[in-house]
C-alpha cells in the first residue's frame, strides 16, 4: 500500500492528525486530507516535509 500518515508539526514534536492519507489537496489556505477510507479533514497548514520511503506526511500549521 501507498498510504501514508500526516502529522503536524509543534516546535520539533509532532501529532498524528490522520492515518492511511491517500490525497493531499490545496484547498483555500490549508490542505484537504483524504484517507483511503473516504474520512476528509482541512487543515490550515503548509507542507513542512515528505518521508516517502517512511510513507509519512509532515505538516507546518499557518498562524
Amino acid at each position: 500500500m501507498c498510504e501514508a500518515n500526516a502529522y503536524i508539526m509543534k516546535g520539533s514534536e509532532k501529532s498524528l492528525i490522520m492515518e492511511a492519507v491517500d490525497r493531499v489537496e490545496p484547498e483555500d489556505d490549508g490542505l484537504k486530507l483524504v484517507s483511503i477510507f473516504g474520512e476528509q479533514k482541512f487543515i490550515k497548514a503548509s507542507i513542512h516535509s515528505l518521508s516517502l520511503v517512511d510513507h509519512n506526511i509532515f505538516l507546518q500549521e499557518k498562524t
